[in-house]
């Protein structure tokens, strides 16, 4: 490997190398995009812990990513930042509850059978405001019903 280019390696492998070249000089601050893109599920699990790992020692870590859910597995703390401003400094929980606001909203295309699912599924549906398609409706999420 040592005489292969690093345009020739997998998306998965060049993500490592990218986090292997962050960590050299041993920073105290360390700023990753989306680290586990093209990871497979044991490289996904190797950055989490590594992640960690760098946090116990007192380092600072700044993950960006767009999936939530890997967040949830990854962070103790979320900072948004939307548009260059600060829109968020709160655990992942907080910051789900209130982007969520207690209600889901849902769109179809096909609004006589969005009307008859929400009627028999979720009763306190109501109209959305300013919604996306012509027709909507927001429902508070199952867990709130």
């Amino acid at each position: 490997m040592a005489g292969k280019r690093a345009g020739g390696f997998s998306l998965g492998m060049t993500q490592r190398l990218g986090i292997a070249a962050a960590l050299l000089g041993d920073p105290g601050v360390l700023l990753l995009d989306e680290p586990v893109n093209g990871l497979d599920p044991e490289g996904v699990a190797w950055i989490r812990r590594l992640l960690r790992s760098l946090a116990g020692e007192g380092r600072t870590v700044f993950v960006s990513s767009h999936l939530m859910s890997e967040m949830e597995n990854t962070a103790d703390h979320l900072i948004g930042i939307g548009r260059g401003k600060l829109i968020a400094d709160t655990s992942l929980e907080e910051f789900t509850r209130r982007a969520a606001g207690g209600w889901v909203e849902v769109a179809s295309p096909d609004t006589s059978r969005l009307a008859q699912l929400l009627s028999r599924q979720a009763p306190r549906a109501r109209p959305a405001p300013a919604a996306a398609w012509p027709y909507a409706a927001s429902a508070p999420p199952a867990s709130a019903t």
